[in-house]
């Protein structure tokens, strides 16, 4: 009798985009796209109620987007969330960790992991806080102000290509709505008349 091989589970990281389109062995044809990165809309694929959601939507153009970002700031090795971070300590001072977790919608596990990253990088370093001898306020070294400004500028490059192709009153509609989307939904009120 013989035993199926049991598949290696592919890791978190293997399901992210990946930023220079190639395909690994494990993918289907084994080879590169032919237009370099992620493909929105494959010929040929009966995407089904999927073309109809505001959501899928969201996620393809963001996955294109996180493809040419990464690209971009390769060189630096930062990620939108290490980017993000850099530019909310740069901009307030004496921010904490916990405070850095709230404002960027992350666990403080997640936030601990990206200040170690920052702070392995040479880009932040943890201060004792100063109203608050338990606490570590965040501030940017000065090569993370160096790598914040070079970085900052690549970011606008980045942003100003993939918005591209849509006018500047376009792009203004857009985040407004984008905007709307961000916030919470509205709570429902009790049907007075107790009618489901």
């Amino acid at each position: 009798m013989t035993t199926a091989k049991a598949r290696p589970r592919r890791s978190r990281e293997a399901l992210a985009p990946n930023p220079a389109g190639a395909r690994d062995a494990a993918s289907p044809g084994g080879q590169a796209d032919s237009g370099g990165g992620f493909d929105a809309h494959v010929a040929d694929i009966d995407y089904g109620v999927l073309d109809s959601l505001v959501g899928y939507a969201i996620r393809r153009a963001q996955i294109r987007i996180y493809e040419d970002f990464v690209q971009s700031l390769a060189q630096w090795h930062i990620t939108p969330p290490r980017f993000s971070a850099l530019v909310i300590v740069s901009r307030n001072p004496h921010l904490k960790l916990t405070e850095l977790a709230r404002i960027l919608g992350i666990a403080r596990s997640g936030a601990v992991l990206l200040v170690d990253a920052l702070e392995e990088m040479k880009l932040v370093a943890r201060r004792p806080a100063p109203h608050d001898r338990r606490a570590y306020s965040l501030v940017l070294t000065p090569a993370g102000r160096r790598t914040l400004a070079a970085a900052t500028a690549a970011v606008c490059e980045h942003d100003a290509r993939v918005a591209a192709a849509l006018t500047p009153q376009q792009q203004d509609t857009l985040r407004d709505l984008l905007g709307r989307l961000a916030q919470p939904a509205p709570a429902t009120k009790p049907d007075p008349a107790g009618t489901v």
